[in-house]
């Protein structure tokens, strides 16, 4: 296991930004059952994890894009991540909503991107893949170019790895979910007999039913 992973896996954690419920699992919106809870938003109330993962975003965007011109936040919950990265990098920052504000202008995009620019997109979590390349799309329909996404933690989905290579965004995560559960498995989170069930989840999310006793 990569390091900057791990060591990221192991915070999440500790903070509960991360839990693992197989046996009890988690229902999404979509009405998926999760073994797996992740709301990085919480990090935010935690200064030294939140100036942690600010640091690490900016330190890949300045070794993997030297020519960036603005940093994108997808709402809602890599606004204030983004913005920070924005700040530590000193360059212009906007968020692209879910959906276009319902009255004056309508915005999609909040902020002022000159067209051209390029841009690296920030994400707080990667699960499918739909909500976070539907920013890219109303970015570089915005007359702009996107040269990478970077996100918090991704499931690591195949459909989503698939939309992102399809959709030529390059992505790179600070954590996931194969770091969680080997730290969780490594520091007794979990038992051996709920890694099979943990990673049958990842292979087929939409249909994966909890076994009733491990």
């Amino acid at each position: 296991m990569k390091k900057l992973e791990r060591i990221l896996a192991s915070k999440l954690l500790k903070i509960k930004a991360v839990k693992l419920q197989p046996s009890n699992p988690f229902i999404w919106a979509s009405g998926w059952k999760s073994p797996i809870y992740c709301d990085n938003r919480k990090t935010l109330s935690y200064p030294p994890l939140r100036n942690f993962i600010k640091l690490e975003l900016a330190r890949i965007i300045r070794e993997k894009y030297e020519h960036v011109e603005a940093i994108a936040g997808v709402a809602t919950g890599a606004i204030a991540q983004g913005a920070m990265v924005a700040e530590e990098l000193g360059l212009p920052f906007v968020y692209v909503r879910s959906s276009p504000k319902d009255h004056g202008l309508e915005n999609l995009i909040e902020g002022d991107l000159k067209p051209g620019m390029k841009v690296v997109v920030i994400e707080d979590l990667i699960s499918t893949g739909a909500s976070s390349l539907k920013a890219v799309e109303a970015i570089r329909a915005d007359g702009n170019d996107v040269i990478g996404m970077l996100a918090i933690f991704t499931y690591g989905f195949p459909v989503a790895e698939e939309a992102f290579k399809k959709a030529h965004v390059e992505l790179t995560t600070l954590s996931d979910y194969e770091s969680v559960l080997e730290l969780a498995l490594a520091t007794n989170y979990i038992e051996e007999s709920e890694l099979d069930a943990l990673k049958d989840w990842r292979k087929s999310p939409e249909t994966w039913e909890p076994k009733s006793s491990f």
